[in-house]
């Protein structure tokens, strides 16, 4: 029997599948984590019969899962088909969070408009719960921030707005959380999450907009200065 890779006897043993979603689901699930935290780093060939072999799926249920993570652009495809960790281009980056940033920014200002009072307060509980320090863990606090924003395009009640964002926002996911973790941006994003609900509170277009578009700004940069880090590392 061929010898498995590091990373697939890591994740043997801590991606096992259990019954609770679908297998494809849960799959999806564990793969994402892996990527997200750079267990599987960008780039790496995904060979599918050993890695269904890890997770104690067939190919069937693992291609769904491998297809979903395509659409939130965390594993990519050659011209071959054979799939591996998406590694896109800081250029490529920093183009779609420029839509994003103005998807949000629109998204920011109908929720002021149309918004019921109790979706703002879904948003502001959403904010407590971050400011509180309830998620301690880093994949923890991402998620939580990802549904912060999800909920205020929601807010917005307009359906081809929430459409469009998450598709941008799916290609984006492993680049928003690279962002997320670094050590300085935590304290960065409660401060803007703060003002973010303040304004969607008050109800003020305005100032939800400019404050939902600048949120993103910085996302570049730290991806840019994370991407430095790991080459001195590497050095």
């Amino acid at each position: 029997m061929a010898e498995i890779s590091d990373w697939a006897k890591t994740l043997q043993k801590e991606g096992a599948l259990g019954p609770r979603l679908t297998l494809a689901d849960e799959a999806a699930d564990n793969l994402r984590e892996f990527i997200l935290l750079e267990k599987l780093a960008p780039g790496t060939p995904i060979p599918e019969r050993e890695l269904a072999g890890a997770l104690g799926i067939s190919r069937t249920p693992l291609r769904e899962a491998l297809r979903l993570l395509e659409i939130e652009g965390l594993v990519e495809y050659s011209s071959t088909r054979r799939p591996k960790v998406a590694d896109p281009s800081i250029e490529e980056i920093e183009q779609n969070i420029v839509v994003l940033g103005a998807l949000e920014s629109l998204a920011g200002g109908l929720a002021c408009q149309h918004a019921s009072d109790a979706a703002i307060d879904v948003i502001l509980q959403l904010n407590q719960r971050m400011a509180t320090g309830e998620a301690a863990d880093e994949l923890e606090f991402f998620r939580l921030d990802m549904l912060f924003h999800a909920k205020i395009v929601e807010a917005s009640g307009n359906e081809p707005l929430i459409e469009t964002h998450r598709q941008y926002n799916a290609r984006l996911w492993r680049a928003r959380f690279i962002s997320s973790r670094r050590s300085t941006r935590r304290v960065n994003t409660l401060a803007e999450h703060q003002a973010i609900s303040e304004a969607l509170q008050q109800r003020d277009a305005a100032a939800t907009e400019q404050l939902m578009r600048s949120h993103l700004s910085s996302t570049v940069e730290n991806i840019k200065q994370a991407k430095r880090q790991e080459q001195i590392n590497e050095a």
